[in-house]
């Protein structure tokens, strides 16, 4: 692949992410207003925050490359986000946070091969904070997926593949061939 084919791969990611996570700060409104519990409330509620300054990152990388979001993906996205908060107001309280772990756990890898474009790319300045973001999206994964654990409906429940540890994130960044099946390089 040229390096032009490269960094139009590392812009569209981006572009994806970057409304991502537009979907997830709408979603998370609905999620932390609807559960009951202070804790749970504040909990979620900084986890939307965390999703808002990924995606404050991911505009400055877009910047940086000569290219701004996709409107249709943001439109797209603002959709979906905005539909699932008010889901969860209908969900009760396992199906979001069920939910959000099944689609936390997504993230961690998209960052993770995020992190393989910008490489590619000779964007090494990008690669720490893509893999920070995979570390605070596992983070995410782990928070969802074990209060979804706590609730007796998740057995009956198709089960996501758990992330490997978080502290293998950079490990495995560091090991390419673990992406090379995502990357098509």
């Amino acid at each position: 692949m040229t390096k032009a084919e490269l960094r139009k791969k590392l812009i569209r990611a981006l572009q994806w992410a970057y409304s991502g996570e537009l979907a997830a700060y709408h979603a998370y409104e609905g999620h932390w207003k609807s559960v009951k519990d202070p804790r749970e409330k504040k909990e979620i509620h900084q986890i939307q925050r965390d999703e808002w300054e990924h995606r404050e990152c991911l505009a400055g990388f877009l910047k940086q490359l000569g290219s701004a979001p996709d409107i249709r993906l943001e439109f797209m996205f603002t959709v979906i986000g905005r539909t699932i908060s008010f889901l969860c107001y209908l969900g009760g309280w396992f199906i979001p946070m069920y939910g959000a772990g099944k689609l936390e756990s997504g993230n961690i890898i998209e960052y993770e091969i995020a992190a393989q474009w910008a490489r590619l790319c000779g964007e090494d300045h990008m690669i720490h904070e893509f893999l920070h973001m995979a570390e605070v999206e596992w983070d995410h994964e782990l928070y969802f997926r074990t209060k979804a654990e706590s609730h007796w409906l998740y057995r009956f429940f198709p089960k996501w593949t758990v992330p490997a540890p978080r502290d293998t994130i950079r490990e495995r960044y560091l090991t390419p061939h673990v992406f090379s099946e995502h990357l098509g390089a």
